[in-house]
This record gives C-alpha cells, structure tokens and sequence, in this order.
C-alpha cells in the first residue's frame, strides 16, 4: 500500500480525498450564502429629522485676481 503519489494511492485514498473536497466546497457554499448581502425588501430605511441647508447666497470663487467665476 503506497499512499503517498495520487497515482499510486489505493482507492480508499481516493474516496477520502473526494470526501474531503466535496465538505470543503459545501462548506465554502454555506459560508458564502450566509455572508451575502440582504435584500432590499428586509432592508429598512431609517429617518433622521435634521435641519435642511439651502444654498441661498451667491460665492464668487477665483483662482487668480483677475479672473472671477461665480458659482
């Protein structure tokens, strides 16, 4: 029984190696599942009452003396 080449391995190292790929991949699954993100429909919005700025006052914004821009 020479287990340590793949080619050369018996066929219970084989199943276990398929066993072993197959419970890393599920688990890779779940875990990537678990993490996504939720959807919008259990998503709530939350309102925060604050005091609304409205821009009202013109600013002039140069970027040298002689040439002027107003915003």
């Amino acid at each position: 029984m020479n287990n340590s080449s793949f080619f050369t391995a018996d066929r219970t190292t084989h199943v276990k190696i398929v066993v072993v790929s197959l419970v890393a991949s599920i688990a890779v699954i779940v875990v990537s599942i678990a993490a996504r993100a939720p959807s919008i429909d259990t998503m709530t919005a939350r309102m925060q009452t604050a005091p609304v700025v409205k821009a009202t006052k013109t600013i002039v914004v140069t970027d040298s003396e002689q040439n002027a821009t107003v915003r």
